[in-house]
């Protein structure tokens, strides 16, 4: 699922945001509007038409172009504007709330006669939101494009402690309200061979 499908902005200047991401949450179809203004990747030479290009990026390297240029787009609109280098925690949980109204995931409330069951039989007007998955994958992809746009890893704020305690309420709530596991299942080790006594030595006296 896409947490930025549908994302826009409410402020008519500078242009509306509206990007397209997939969940993992792949988030891909928000950033194709935003990035259709953006520098498109440079085209492959011609001789290039008959062979692979080695610089045709990956589909996680793509994703993590746009989610970085949505981000950007974000900061940019944002009253007042902010730069990256005073982007905090804080900024970025600000972000990731803002995407809940464009999520497609329903978290049932407590009130809800349908909270914590995983397959309800009926439609309720429980919210939508994003969807934990989603929000993971997001923050993953923006934490490496940081640093690898020459941001100190100390001073990363997708990785801030905020952040990370943030994902593990999201995933704890819809787990609950959905009535699903997150858990990762544990790798069951082969079962190893009982260890056999020695053989006894032929050439040992009697």
């Amino acid at each position: 699922m896409d947490p930025f499908q549908g994302f826009q902005t409410s402020n008519p200047n500078p242009p509306i945001l509206t990007p397209s991401f997939p969940a993992n949450l792949s988030i891909a179809t928000a950033c194709t509007t935003v990035n259709s203004n953006a520098n498109p990747l440079p085209a492959a030479a011609s001789s290039s038409s008959t062979s692979p290009s080695p610089s045709i990026l990956s589909r996680y390297e793509n994703q993590k172009r746009r989610d970085w240029n949505t981000f950007g787009q974000y900061l940019r609109n944002h009253r007042p504007p902010l730069s990256l280098s005073r982007c905090s925690g804080a900024h970025v949980l600000e972000f990731l709330r803002y995407l809940d109204q464009f999520g497609k995931t329903k978290v049932h409330t407590q009130l809800c006669p349908f909270f914590g069951h995983p397959n309800p039989p009926a439609p309720c007007p429980c919210p939508l939101r994003q969807a934990w998955g989603s929000l993971d994958a997001l923050i993953g992809r923006l934490r490496a494009a940081f640093e690898e746009h020459g941001g100190k890893p100390e001073a990363n704020p997708f990785g801030a402690r905020a952040v990370r305690l943030y994902l593990r309420e999201v995933r704890d709530s819809q787990s609950k309200a959905r009535g699903i596991s997150y858990e990762k299942k544990k790798r069951k080790r082969p079962p190893q061979a009982a260890a056999l006594p020695p053989t006894p030595n032929g050439n040992q006296n009697q």
